[in-house]
């Protein structure tokens, strides 16, 4: 066989072809790229969520243990008889309080948005 031959029997991708698969594969990164920053949102969120709720717990914990009349803050909670381990990148207030006038905020450094909790345990935006 001489080489043109070789040439004229080998096939491949046209560059109308491989344009098309380009569009496509474009119009799916645009779909997907807000969608995973919405996700990565939520995530945020709901580690700032999952830090009030075990910082509520612990306590409550501390509460049971002593006096609901005794205070509880972030560092009374963090005591290893009540095991509050506060997550990275996380900012997390908690006022001194009784458990009637308990609160707290979260924020995740990635996130806008603050989350609190009350006394009820309720977890809300404001």
């Amino acid at each position: 066989m001489t080489q043109t031959q070789l040439i004229q029997n080998e096939k491949g991708f046209t560059l109308i072809e491989l344009l098309i698969v380009i569009a496509i594969i474009g119009i799916l990164a645009a779909i997907a790229i807000p969608q995973f920053n919405q996700y990565k949102g939520r995530a945020y969120d709901s580690d700032s969520k999952a830090n009030l709720h075990n910082l509520y717990l612990s306590c409550n914990a501390y509460w049971t243990d002593t006096s609901s009349t005794n205070s509880c803050d972030l560092a009374k909670a963090s005591e290893a008889t009540y095991g509050y381990i506060q997550s990275s990148k996380m900012t997390v207030v908690a006022a001194a309080a009784v458990v009637t006038t308990f609160t707290a905020t979260a924020q995740h450094h990635s996130s806008t948005k603050v989350l609190s909790i009350d006394s009820n345990g309720n977890i809300t935006s404001p």
